[in-house]
């Protein structure tokens, strides 16, 4: 994408409506008419009289209807409309929900974007998204990553961790809603005891309660599991001894691949559960130890991505070899279940984070197509109704044609390709 993206401040009450085009009797929040204004509403439930005329008087079961079917997309819209009237804001929930308990007002979609450029988001203060359904682009400023280091997103919340003080904090970017938890300092001497893991410890937030938050991280060199809710004093151990390969928060909980033996097993790390195992994967595609296990949410459900090598052909080259099996995940039921059609989406796969996007505003996605990166090869896809891979750069911002250059988000280095 070559526009530049939008540069704001979501967190200010009287917001700009984004350059969006309103009805011509609706003014611009923040802007003072020259003529006679409107009657002042009283949470939209005034009567339409000749004085109040516009948008501005729509009642509330229409605004109510209005937001709801926002919050379904797109909460930095609902976030915009609210910005447009004081009437509007005062009959719809204010969108900075302090607990972070509302799912609905989490910026899913959002993702952070990687600048390429190796400025650390807390040098710069800044960070770019893009919405994985709309391909809209957002530059948001954020003075909240000052002296901290990002270790983890979940549908576009971002945890942070401070530098000083090893404590966590969740934080909104668009609201700039923040929710604190406790230093790690202490679990990190009783349970995972190595320094080396926490410049790779990555993550998620989960849904504790109705009403609260927790944070779930986990550390690459040590197999520890620990989680703490807000609100609460200390860090827990959830699990230890696990081979985690690919994390998934989904609907408030978090799940995982499982090296087990000579297996691959789905398991459910939080809520902790007396039978956490959810379903085995296949063993039909040669040795687990040399196949990826790639969780992604796509459509509304979890699926799993098989990354295995096929049989070499005379005249091949290397990444053709490549291919991938998918199968989506039933919860309920413990299986897994072949697919063959991403529903117009494409899936972007690596080791840090996974995503689906939607190919129809993307034309240069393919839409049934599986984007991933190789050790020489960038980036190649991998069509899932052909079965075929192909190689479609041999240079690409942070790779260097030998190594995976470190980016400035933690995120897959396919996302540059926008």
């Amino acid at each position: 994408m070559e526009e530049r993206a939008e540069e704001i401040d979501l967190s200010k009450p009287r917001l700009r409506a984004m350059g969006k085009k309103l009805p011509p009797s609706t003014p611009t929040a923040g802007r003072r008419r020259k003529g006679p204004s409107l009657v002042p509403l009283s949470a939209c439930k005034r009567r339409r009289t000749p004085e109040a005329s516009g948008w501005a008087s729509l009642p509330t079961d229409v605004v109510h209807l209005v937001t709801s079917r926002l919050l379904a997309g797109d909460v930095v819209d609902y976030i915009v409309f609210r910005a447009v009237c004081s009437g509007w804001r005062s009959c719809t929930s204010d969108a900075r929900d302090p607990t972070l308990s509302r799912p609905d007002l989490w910026p899913r979609g959002w993702v952070a974007l990687c600048d390429g450029d190796g400025v650390r988001p807390d040098d710069a203060g800044e960070i770019g998204f893009f919405h994985t359904r709309t391909a809209r682009r957002l530059r948001v400023r954020l003075p909240e990553l000052r002296r901290h280091r990002i270790i983890g997103f979940t549908r576009g919340l971002i945890i942070l961790l401070n530098k000083r003080t090893a404590a966590v904090r969740v934080l909104h970017p668009f609201t700039r809603v923040v929710v604190d938890l406790p230093s790690l300092v202490p679990v990190f001497h009783d349970a995972v005891r190595n320094r080396n893991s926490v410049l790779d410890m990555n993550a998620a937030v989960c849904s504790a309660s109705a009403t609260s938050i927790a944070v779930v991280a986990w550390f690459p060199w040590t197999h520890v599991v620990i989680g703490a809710e807000a609100g609460r004093p200390t860090w827990e151990v959830l699990h230890q001894g696990l081979f985690l390969k690919s994390i998934l928060p989904f609907q408030g909980r978090l799940y995982a691949t499982v090296a087990m033996g000579g297996s691959r097993k789905i398991m459910q790390l939080y809520p902790r559960s007396p039978h956490p195992v959810l379903a085995r994967v296949p063993n039909d595609f040669g040795d687990p130890g040399l196949c990826g296990y790639f969780l992604v949410e796509s459509g509304g459900r979890v699926l799993l991505a098989v990354h295995h090598l096929t049989a070499q052909h005379c005249g091949t080259e290397p990444f053709q070899q490549h291919a991938y099996k998918l199968f989506a995940l039933d919860i309920d039921r413990g299986e897994l279940i072949p697919v063959n059609c991403l529903s117009g989406h494409a899936l972007f796969l690596s080791r840090d984070r996974s995503l689906s996007v939607s190919a129809r505003d993307l034309p240069s996605v393919n839409s049934n197509s599986i984007y991933f990166s190789l050790h020489r090869d960038p980036v190649v896809v991998h069509s899932v109704r052909t079965g075929f891979s192909e190689r479609l750069a041999v240079s690409c911002q942070i790779h260097d044609g030998k190594d995976r250059i470190r980016p400035s988000v933690r995120l897959s280095p396919l996302l540059t390709i926008f």
